[in-house]
């Protein structure tokens, strides 16, 4: 059975939500500074600036960014592996 463009998606962003809430726990029991603090918690950040207008009566931001870490892409293999048993 195929499965639908927004079941692949959800389930992989939840699966990158997972691999960051792992990460933040992981992250209160290591040292700060450890080789096991920076493989876990560090994250690349990727997206364009943040752009703020500030337009006297209304001030707007606009941008996004995405941090990825090495529990983030756990947590999305974890989720595709479980989509492949999902019906």
């Amino acid at each position: 059975m195929r499965k639908s463009l927004g079941t692949i998606i959800i389930s992989l962003l939840l699966g990158v939500l997972i691999g960051a809430i792992f990460s933040e726990v992981i992250g209160l029991f290591l040292s700060e500074g450890s080789v096991a603090e920076q493989l876990f918690v560090r994250y690349v950040s990727f997206g364009p600036e943040v752009t703020h207008w500030n337009l006297v009566i209304l001030d707007l931001t606009f941008g996004f960014q995405i941090h990825f870490n090495l529990m983030s892409v756990i947590g999305v293999f974890i989720a595709s592996q479980l989509l492949r048993w999902y019906r």
